[in-house]
């Protein structure tokens, strides 16, 4: 199968200042790596709440006079510090957010002010400071969400689509990307596994047999956003092609002949992923490599994106882990994590 790159049509970063929140994050430091080395940006501003970690990627990227990179210390929840990063910025991308599962349920009002009120206050900064374009990270739970962080990003999503009629005409235009598991993030199961087999585990624990998952790899996700800031009108919701996979087939690769042991799903948790639902099929058009829900409010239609060849997606139409066309074999896996 196709593993799409989305890096044919990326927007031109050239003498552009560049603001990401959460940019110490495993991928906030791998775009601003990206970034850095492709780019003459003016500015790459680095917009995070840790002191240490801004200090560590400093010793990778050196704030020299007259360099691009800036190291800003504040916190989403915090209006008038990101209207401060914010000015002369031309494009931001928030990737910041309290993004673990059992996290946000034992913590709901923390996870409620990072994610929900830093949303509105990314937007309020990002129009009061004269943004261009603002690409915001969400997440496959925020479709449908059965547990606090997928509500929540559901919640931001709604604020950032809405930004765009708070904006207005000529104003900062703001539009959402979507997608499943990030191979090798912190966090993720990749390297819960890769530290047990180190270990010398005996066997790796399933939370379900059945399970399956969407999976990007994080240059992926880089790319996939860069090209979404170019071609974006601002309201969309922006969701990869990516392949899905079985929990099980992806230990099978990581660690052929080593036992599972099935441990029970966890609260908050899914047993199927969905990033498209029946109800958003209506709203939702389809691209070579991507999907986008266009929000009926801002009244987007195919028209809008008529040099790419979109079309309607059927009224049927829903994009699960487990109905996905696209699977990811064992082998393709295995060479994605040694990369």
């Amino acid at each position: 199968m196709m593993f799409y790159q989305f890096d044919d049509d990326q927007i031109k970063l050239s003498n552009k200042s560049i603001l990401i929140t959460g940019g110490t994050g495993s991928f906030g430091q791998a775009f601003v790596r990206k970034v850095i080395n492709t780019y003459d940006v003016s500015r790459c501003i680095v917009f995070s709440r840790d002191e240490l970690k801004q200090y560590e990627m400093a010793q990778e990227f050196p704030v020299v006079a007259g360099g691009p990179i800036r190291f800003f210390i504040g916190d989403v929840r915090d209006a008038a510090r990101l209207e401060l990063a914010m000015r002369g910025v031309d494009y931001v991308i928030h990737a910041a957010a309290l993004k673990h599962v059992q996290t946000a349920e034992y913590n709901p009002f923390e996870a409620a002010k990072t994610n929900i009120n830093g949303a509105e206050n990314v937007v309020t900064a990002a129009i009061r400071s004269g943004v261009k374009k603002v690409i915001a990270l969400s997440t496959d739970k925020a479709c449908n969400p059965i547990n606090l962080y997928g509500a929540t990003k559901l919640a931001a999503d709604k604020i950032f689509i809405a930004g765009n009629n708070l904006s207005g005409a000529g104003g900062c235009s703001f539009s959402v990307v979507r997608y499943g598991n990030v191979i090798g993030s912190r966090g993720s199961v990749v390297p819960l596994f890769q530290k047990l087999i180190k270990e010398k585990a005996t066997e790796l624990p399933i939370t379900d047999f059945r399970m399956t998952r969407f999976w990007i790899t994080l240059d992926q996700g880089i790319n996939f956003v860069l090209s979404c800031l170019k071609i974006m009108q601002g309201g969309e919701i922006f969701i990869p092609k990516i392949p899905s996979m079985k929990i099980t087939d992806l230990a099978h690769s990581m660690a052929p002949g080593l036992l599972h042991r099935e441990i029970g799903i966890r609260a908050g948790e899914k047993l199927h992923e969905l990033m498209i639902s029946e109800d958003d099929a209506r709203a939702t058009v389809e691209f070579s490599d991507r999907y986008a829900i266009l929000t009926p409010f801002l009244n987007l239609n195919m028209a809008d994106y008529e040099n790419f060849g979109v079309k309607a997606v059927s009224k049927e139409f829903k994009y699960a882990s487990d109905s996905n066309d696209h699977w990811l074999s064992q082998e393709s896996f295995k060479s994605l994590v040694e990369m």
